[in-house]
C-alpha cells in the first residue's frame, strides 16, 4: 500500500484510564520506573507515525491533568457511570467519539496497564489491518508459553488430575503440541465501521505477533513486580 493512503487516514487512539481498580489501587497513576504508568501509552502514542489524533479518557482529574501537559493529546472527562468495573470498553469509546464529533477511519486503543509497548507495536497491528481492507480488527498477541498450554491444562477432583480439555497423549514436548496465541490486552485497532455497530473487535480478527518479555499485562501488584524487573532488564 502506498504511504499516500497512511497520510489520508485519521485515526484515533484512546487511552482508557479510569481512577478505580480493585486488584491494584491506583493502577495508572502508580508509578513504574519513576513514572505514572497512564504516561507510558501517552509517549508510545505521540511517536506513533500512523495515530493522528490521540485521546485519554478518564474520570479522575489528576490524570486528565496529566495528560493535558502533552501537546497533542486531548483529556476527556469520563461520566462516572461510564467508569466502574463492569462498563463496558463501548461505553467509553462512543462517548469520546461524541464528544469529538468528528470522523475517523481506524480506532486505536493503547492499554495503560501495559507499558512496554512500542511505537513500532502500535504502528505495527495499524499497519497489518491496513493492508487487509476486507478485514475488520487487529490486535496485539503473545505466543503461549509451553508449560501453559491449553492442552497441558488439568482440573483436580478430590486431589486427582484430570484433563481439561482432552488428553496429552504423550504430547510433552514444545514440538509436539500446535502454536496457541492469546491476545496481550496492548493493541486493538479496528474499523470505525465496527465500533459503529456497537463492537470493539470485529468477527474477522489478525494478529499482531508481540514479544513474551513485552507483554506483559499489569492487573495486580505480581504483574506490577513483574513489570518492574522486565523494565530494569531491558535497560
Amino acid at each position: 500500500m502506498e504511504i499516500g493512503v497512511f497520510n489520508q487516514m485519521k485515526i484515533l487512539a484512546i487511552i482508557p484510564a479510569r481512577a478505580g481498580s480493585k486488584r491494584l489501587p491506583g493502577k495508572n497513576t502508580r508509578l513504574l520506573n519513576g513514572k505514572p504508568l497512564v504516561l507510558y501509552p501517552i509517549e508510545a502514542a505521540l511517536q506513533s507515525q500512523r495515530i493522528t489524533r490521540i485521546v485519554v479518557s478518564s474520570d479522575s482529574e489528576y490524570i486528565l491533568q496529566l495528560s493535558a501537559k502533552y501537546s497533542g493529546v486531548v483529556p476527556i472527562r469520563r461520566p462516572d457511570e461510564l467508569a466502574g468495573d463492569y462498563s463496558p470498553a463501548i461505553d467509553y469509546v462512543q462517548h469520546t467519539l461524541h464528544t469529538l464529533d468528528e470522523k475517523f477511519d481506524l480506532l486505536v486503543i493503547l492499554q495503560p496497564s501495559s507499558p512496554l509497548t512500542l511505537p513500532s507495536d502500535i504502528d505495527g497491528t495499524i499497519d497489518l489491518l491496513i493492508h487487509h481492507p476486507k478485514v475488520d480488527s487487529a490486535v496485539s498477541v503473545m505466543k503461549i508459553d509451553h508449560a501453559t498450554h491449553p492442552l497441558k491444562l488439568k482440573v483436580m477432583h478430590n486431589q486427582l488430575l484430570l484433563p481439561y480439555l482432552e488428553e496429552e497423549k504423550n504430547r510433552m514436548a514444545a514440538h509436539e503440541l500446535p502454536e496457541v496465541y492469546v491476545r496481550n490486552c496492548a493493541v486493538y485497532v479496528s474499523r470505525i465501521a465496527i465500533v459503529t455497530q456497537g463492537k470493539i473487535i470485529g468477527d474477522q480478527c489478525l494478529g499482531y505477533l508481540m514479544p513474551r518479555e513485552r507483554s506483559v499485562d499489569i492487573n495486580d501488584f505480581f504483574d506490577f513486580a513483574l513489570a518492574n524487573f522486565l523494565m530494569g532488564f531491558s535497560q
